[in-house]
């Protein structure tokens, strides 16, 4: 039976946050579920960096189907957690089933992988004091709020917390969350 990851996602989450961390741990051997608030067909969008914008723009992405609903979810079954960014963690956060989730993962010290705007659910679920933490630039000062210690880097590592700033930081992401998931958490 192979080992299970959970990706936790909705609507207006980033189509490369959630595909390409979707794929890679598939290569690696895993099942990937993606949970959402309901089993329904998502909308995922595409952040760009374009020359003149102050911040990214957002264009229509891909569709993909959740496995799960948020409610159904029992932590116990996965052996990590990815919380992709994108537009979906703004509203994300504030749903109960979410915090539950992702309070069980960090309570637990089991693998998290978290990119952009992802670690405001974690910090919804108040599981970022003290720990260090990258995220998408403009979000440094939430993170600080919830008590992380802030680092504009590729990918920052805490223990089982692994975090980047977007997108282009994936290949830096994903290297040391599998560095993770090879101790804590092997495909086989």
């Amino acid at each position: 039976m192979a080992v299970k990851i959970l990706i936790v996602t909705g609507d207006a989450a980033e189509s490369l946050e959630v595909l390409y961390p979707y794929q890679r741990l598939r290569e690696e051997g895993y099942e990937v579920h993606v949970a959402a608030p309901a089993v329904k067909r998502l909308r995922f969008v595409v952040h760009d960096f374009e020359e003149g914008f102050d911040t990214y723009t957002e264009k229509p992405g891909y569709t993909w189907p959740a496995d799960v609903a948020f409610a159904d979810v029992d932590p116990e079954e996965y052996a990590a957690v990815v919380v992709p960014g994108g537009r979906a963690p703004e509203y994300l956060r504030n749903d109960p089933e979410v915090q539950r989730i992702l309070a069980a993962f960090t309570s637990s010290d089991k693998p998290v992988a978290q990119i952009c705007h992802g670690p405001l659910i974690t910090a919804a679920a108040a599981k970022l004091e003290g720990r260090r933490v990258t995220a998408y630039p403009a979000l440094e000062p939430d993170m600080k709020v919830a008590g992380a210690a802030f680092e504009d880097s590729e990918a920052v590592v805490d223990g089982t917390l692994v975090s980047a700033r977007a997108w282009p930081d994936h290949p830096a992401w994903m290297r040391e969350f599998l560095k993770v998931l090879a101790d804590k958490a092997p495909a086989t």
